[in-house]
């Protein structure tokens, strides 16, 4: 074999340059043997003997050797290490000229070989693309599309190949096929062409790569790619078919338009009907699709439009089965239905509906089963859906009586983040504008020192703000001198003074009110911690600094007022409005040595510039500061 091989090499050598097609064939069709037996030792042979650069001219259209030139060339392209020598040997200008041949066979063979010289080599591919092998072969698609004979369905299939070799991985060229019109072409073909499983596969894997590029969506949205995926879907018997058609719906499902396409497509019903198929199966490919299935599921609640189709004002049948999932024995189903319960609760119709129809209690429950050694997953997610469900003032008492907040601080030992991070924001939710929970809770010291440790929780930035968030709310939601002092005790000051720097308006407008409320009911228990927080220093900085938001600096001057032990009178009748039953009983403590800082600090010069500022609270509330200032100095 070896010396027939040497012979057919040299004797092709004399023959490319005679042209001698009878010859040349024969040559050919011994080397298309000989890399059926061996590829990779036949290949080599004909890198050594440096034959690959005749090939380049005989890829010549009027040829009757043509195809099985490009033949060799595709077989010998199957091997790495022959990529970088295909392209170097000049072969992808000449392929890609033979893309305009009208003879189907030369199509094949050429859209095999620019494939394979592609797969995933980046010299292929940008020799390709600088000779404009793409938009060729689009344009082919386009045009062969309509016709079902099984030799155009091959060929076909080939194309679809060598884009998906030319562009796998690579967002530009991806970007560039997308911009060349590439997925109606693609979404049509597998509409026409889906009996045919090869080419069905191939538009899968093509979509597959390119619905992972945001740009795509828009214009998949604008196809009937929904109803396509689910027609097909629905008769996939095969799991890694299925898999298949998942592969392309996640990405999809991430852009609203086409969730509501799917929704109205009838892809819930068939996700639904996988969850009872495979709810009780213990095979791992079941138990795979299941999680796939029930996750699907949720990716669709997040769309606005294709979730309140689904909720059907709490009546309907998707919403009822998703229902069904949480008090069930399977940890993915009790994920799933807790995590779309969450996505429904995304406006105030839907979670009075909820809260109002015992969705609490099953959440609660829920809970209860995953408290010792608990899934991490269904704790984050059971929370997330009572965060969720607590935002309507109305439901906040309504789950208070229920007992949600003894339900969520059994979780306060919790050392996972992501479920300290829930735990903080319901908890956060829950006691907004209800004072007696505030107080309650800010009164609970094991709570207040745990938000204290999770305040210095640097390597989670998220759980460090809902702390510091949360300790500001009971202070601001109570109004209670017990609060504060609990605060104080547990080294909670220093925490709040440091939230007034934060780079979120929101949070340092919390931070500033939480300690307004402090220096008006309890300076004395406070002074040496603000102290030592350098609380007026970072004042004054608030103050001075151009780029502090308005209400930063109106809360900023309320402060200082407070610090010096005069409440601007509208802000005492504020607190006095907060606090009824101690109406009359709210001292304000002169702290010496803060009221020393600031007169040091000379806060008359950076006040007195704010009487001209063109936000008018800002500009009332400098002018009284001032006179107090003037005042003590």
């Amino acid at each position: 074999m070896a010396d027939n091989l040497s012979d057919t090499l040299k004797k092709l050598k004399i023959t490319a340059v005679d042209r001698t097609d009878d010859s040349l064939e024969g040559c050919l069709d011994c080397l298309l043997q000989a890399l059926a037996q061996n590829n990779m030792e036949t290949s080599e042979k004909i890198q050594g003997s440096g034959i690959l650069q005749l090939f380049a001219s005989l890829l010549v259209p009027q040829s009757s050797c043509t195809a099985k030139v490009a033949n060799i060339i595709a077989e010998i392209a199957k091997n790495e290490f022959m990529r970088i020598p295909c392209v170097d040997a000049g072969l992808i200008s000449p392929l890609v000229q033979l893309l305009n041949s009208k003879d189907q066979e030369v199509l094949l063979q050429t859209g095999r070989a620019l494939g394979n010289i592609c797969y995933d080599s980046h010299e292929g591919r940008s020799a390709v693309d600088q000779a404009g092998g793409a938009q060729i072969v689009i344009d082919h698609l386009r045009s062969l599309c309509s016709k079902t004979d099984p030799a155009n369905e091959k060929l076909l299939t080939v194309f679809c190949g060598m884009l998906m070799n030319y562009s796998n991985e690579n967002d530009s060229l991806q970007a560039q096929l997308i911009n060349m019109g590439v997925i109606p072409t693609l979404v049509k073909l597998l509409g026409i062409h889906c009996q045919n499983a090869a080419l069905t596969e191939m538009c899968l894997v093509a979509f597959g790569n390119l619905a992972e590029l945001e740009s795509s969506k828009e214009q998949f949205a604008s196809t009937n790619i929904a109803e396509e995926l689910v027609k097909l879907f629905k008769k996939q018997i095969d799991h890694d078919k299925r898999e298949m058609v998942f592969e392309v719906l996640a990405p999809l499902a991430e852009n609203d338009a086409i969730k509501l396409q799917l929704v109205e497509a009838g892809l819930v019903e068939c996700l639904l009907e996988i969850v009872q198929q495979k709810v009780d199966s213990d095979k791992e490919e079941d138990i795979a699709e299941l999680k796939t299935a029930s996750d699907l599921m949720v990716l669709l609640l997040l769309g606005d439009e294709s979730m309140q189709k689904l909720f059907e004002g709490g009546k309907g049948n998707v919403f009822q089965r998703v229902l069904s999932w949480i008090p069930s024995n399977n940890h993915q189903l009790q994920l799933a239905g807790a995590l779309a319960i969450a996505n429904f609760a995304r406006n105030d119709g839907n979670c009075i509906h909820m809260v109002d129809n015992g969705i609490v209690e099953k959440l609660m429950d829920l809970l209860d089963r995953h408290v010792e050694d608990g899934n991490v997953t269904v704790q984050h997610a059971a929370l997330s859906a009572l965060r969720n469900l607590a935002i309507p003032v109305i439901n906040k008492a309504k789950m208070l009586s229920a007992g949600v907040t003894e339900a969520v601080l059994k979780f306060l030992k919790s050392e996972m983040p992501p479920v300290q991070f829930k735990l903080l924001g319901t908890l956060r939710m829950l006691i907004d504008a209800q004072a007696e929970a505030a107080e309650q809770l800010g009164k609970n010291v094991k709570l207040v020192e745990r938000l204290v440790e999770w305040c210095e929780a640097k390597d989670h930035a998220g759980v460090m703000g809902e702390s510091n968030r949360l300790l500001s709310a009971l202070i601001r939601h109570s109004k209670s001198k017990d609060v504060i002092k609990t605060i104080v005790q547990s080294g909670g000051i220093k925490h709040l003074v440091t939230m007034a720097t934060s780079e979120h308006v929101i949070m340092q407008n919390e931070a500033l009110v939480a300690l307004a409320l402090i220096a008006a009911l309890e300076l004395g228990t406070a002074e040496k911690d603000l102290e030592s927080a350098k609380l007026v220093q970072i004042l004054h900085t608030l103050l001075a600094d151009e780029r502090s938001a308005p209400e930063i600096k109106y809360n900023s001057m309320v402060l200082i007022c407070a610090l010096m032990g005069s409440v601007a009178s509208a802000l005492l009748k504020e607190l006095e409005a907060w606090n009824p039953w101690a109406r009359g009983s709210i001292s304000l403590d002169v702290a010496e040595s803060l009221h020393k800082e600031v007169q040091d600090l000379a806060f008359l010069d950076v006040v007195s510039k704010l009487r001209s500022h063109e936000n008018k609270s800002v500009a009332q509330q400098a002018s009284l500061t001032e006179q107090r200032l003037a005042v003590e100095s």
